[in-house]
């Protein structure tokens, strides 16, 4: 696509309002209410959600009434969409630092902490959005990056005269998510229903080793813990945007948990080591499963992750190496590019960028240096972060212009980031929690650089399309990455201590309700590779599963260990969302609906989807705070409740259930329209 054939939308003469103080706010505050909610969902599943297709929707409906134009609209959609990579980049390394103990958010402490994590996200945000500036025109105008998210959500701005139908359904579907989050942490009906299960009998099962009477015996029987899958919107709505293959393998990780190693481990190890949890004198089987499981099973769940991001990296070797060839070759380009002229092609200053990369660079050192107390280390870890960052910067970028951000690997570009800096750390002798810490470090501002870059690249391509102007859409996404690290600390750590709070013994992040599964894939190789703290046998087993999951031919390794990682509610309720997706798609294909329609009940569904995950999360992070305050002020930790439905709570999870599934297959399908009616852009997730 050269320059002479390419019209973007709206033309480069045009002076239509686009970086307004209206458009600004609007962005800023989705950018900060979806990046929270991101960081609410990954916390719990493990995933995100593409914030641009909400993004757009809202900013569409509230800019039109305000009779804004569609630059503006934009414009909005840009800077709220950035949270959520801010957020992704968060939640895959920030928890680890508490996990690892590293910080202990307490309240001497507490303000550093917030400095140190706000510094990490934010020098991570820039970094990354200035080195897709240097990149930026080379890379949307690349013919061989069809950027299909991209496209979708600039067909979506064009298509704006349905903004405030779609808002409102989007607003309606968040209400539904709150609503039932609210009836939850009131006590009318219980999300969250685990039971217990014999395995064998205690103190009278054995297992034989021979068929001799005489032979050996070992002594075995104990009693595990099942779930109920989870009654909650966020999880129903992941699954239904996943689908049910996905769900599926995902839910097979868990049954592999929860199903086969921790009953198995109960089973043989629970009459000897029984008598050292109790509670009151009564034998804690629940406590000794969540032990077993926690320091047993997920260290084997990290090595499948591990196996996992390695193989979603081969998986992508020729788009990636089509991804470094090209982002090299991006680079010589953009050196010896000419300035642009036209404002649809003005980046900011290459002066601006080369000093602001080399001021991050000096802050990074700075923040290096606090970690390891030591300049040289700091130095050089601030030298491979510049480096990795810039190289899986353009890697991102390239791979959101071939597949979208949705299938961007984050988590094994952090994987990859993380293995490195753990060596570099080793080499110069650095171990302990100084080492530990600063490649936790090196982790956070690579991984939150990486997502931003992709995320700003695809931003900057539906700019190309519509005819926005970069440096402003720059500027607006470097407001908006400032905003969301100075404010994504808070509802991470509200999370973690009002869960810690109200459950001392699992609560927090790595315990049931917040298991942050990439941040504990990190802290664990970290920890393993720089602190030696690391229990590499179960590490071990995992990895022979991991390889076996890819001999069998396993779609996603990651997905399935992941699966393992996350409390059995969690992916048990995501198979069920993903059973109604499959549902939902089997009416549409009975009912004989042509593209236009299938394609109008796919994003209202996405849209219904996303609505309830928000409104959780949302609804979520109220809950928290309440339960924070209420401890703060030395109350019970807990959310007010409603008395007289203890005893029936968990049955009314079962109408929930039903009221999700209808929700999520009627308002899909009543969506469909007349088969005359002309096909929406359809919302790539």
């Amino acid at each position: 696509m050269s320059d002479q054939r390419f019209t973007p939308y709206v033309p480069a003469d045009s002076n239509m309002r686009e970086f307004t103080v209206r458009a600004l706010i609007l962005g800023l505050f989705m950018c900060v209410i979806l990046g929270a909610a991101n960081a609410y969902l990954g916390l719990k599943a493990g995933m995100t959600i593409a914030a641009t297709y909400p993004a757009a929707v809202i900013g569409m409906a509230v800019l039109r009434m305000m009779k804004g134009s569609l630059l503006e609209e934009n414009f909005a959609r840009t800077v709220g969409s950035i949270g959520e990579s801010v957020a992704a980049g968060a939640i895959f390394t920030i928890p680890a630092f508490v996990i690892l103990k590293i910080w202990k958010f307490e309240s001497g402490h507490l303000f550093q902490d917030y400095l140190t994590a706000s510094a990490l996200m934010m020098l991570g945000g820039v970094l990354g959005i200035m080195f897709v500036t240097v990149l930026r025109r080379v890379m949307v105008e690349d013919p061989g990056l069809p950027f299909p998210e991209s496209v979708a959500a600039s067909e979506i701005h064009k298509a704006g005269q349905r903004g405030a139908e779609a808002a409102l359904q989007l607003f309606r579907a968040m209400g539904v998510g709150a609503l039932i989050k609210l009836l939850d942490g009131l006590g009318i009906f219980r999300s969250s229903n685990d039971f217990p299960l014999a395995v064998g009998k205690v103190n009278e099962s054995v297992v034989r080793l021979g068929l001799d009477k005489d032979a050996k015996t070992i002594a075995a029987g104990g009693v595990t813990t099942l779930s109920a899958p989870a009654a909650t919107p966020a999880y129903i709505g992941v699954g239904y945007i996943i689908g049910p293959e996905l769900g599926a393998l995902n839910f097979a990780g868990g049954l592999l948990a929860w199903g086969l190693f921790v009953p198995l481990l109960v089973y043989f190890l629970g009459p000897s080591m029984i008598g050292q949890y109790t509670t009151n004198g009564v034998a804690d089987w629940a406590l000794l499963t969540t032990r077993l499981y926690q320091f047993v099973v997920k260290p084997i769940a990290v090595g499948g992750m591990l196996v996992g991001a390695c193989y979603t990296l081969w998986k992508m070797r020729k788009n990636l190496i089509l991804g470094i060839s090209r982002g090299v070759a991006d680079v010589r380009k953009s050196a010896s590019a000419a300035a642009a002229t036209k404002r649809t092609e003005r980046d900011l200053s290459f002066k601006v960028v080369l000093f602001g990369i080399a001021l991050i660079f000096i802050l990074m050192i700075a923040l290096y240096a606090y970690f390891t107390k030591a300049i040289g280390p700091a130095i050089l870890a601030a030298i491979v972060m510049l480096i990795t960052g810039f190289f899986f910067a353009a890697v991102s970028g390239n791979l959101v212009g071939m597949i979208g951000s949705s299938n961007n690997p984050i988590s094994g570009l952090t994987l990859a980031t993380t293995v490195v800096a753990a060596l570099t750390m080793v080499i110069v002798g650095m171990k302990g929690t100084q080492g530990v810490a600063a490649v936790l470090g090196v982790a956070a501002i690579g991984c939150v650089s990486a997502a931003v870059a992709g995320e700003m690249l695809q931003d900057l391509k539906v700019g190309h399309i519509l005819g926005g102007t970069p440096w402003k859409m720059q500027i607006g996404d470097v407001i908006g990455v400032v905003v969301a690290s100075l404010v994504m600390f808070f509802p991470l750590y509200v999370l973690h201590v009002s869960d810690l709070a109200a459950n001392p013994l699992t609560g927090g992040f790595g315990g049931k309700n917040l298991p942050a599964p990439q941040a504990g894939l990190m802290a664990a190789l970290s920890q393993g590779i720089v602190g030696g703290q690391m229990a590499w046998p179960l590490v071990l087993v995992g990895i022979a599963m991991g390889v076996s999951l890819i001999l069998i031919k396993v779609r996603s390794p990651m997905l399935f260990s992941v699966g393992m990682y996350l409390p059995l509610e969690t992916t048990f309720a995501i198979f069920v969302g993903g059973l109604i997706r499959g549902v939902v798609d089997r009416i549409r294909e009975k009912r004989g609906f042509n593209d236009a329609q299938k394609a109008r009940v796919e994003n209202a569904g996405i849209l219904a989807a996303s609505g309830l995950i928000a409104g959780e999360a949302l609804m979520g992070l109220f809950i928290a705070t309440v339960v924070f305050i209420r401890d703060r002020m030395h109350q019970p930790a807990q959310f007010w409740t409603v008395p007289g439905f203890s005893g029936i709570a968990p049955w009314l999870a079962i109408p929930v259930f039903v009221i999700l599934a209808a929700y999520l297959v009627f308002v899909p399908l009543g969506k469909a329209g007349a088969p005359d009616e002309p096909a929406p852009p359809t919302a790539v997730m």
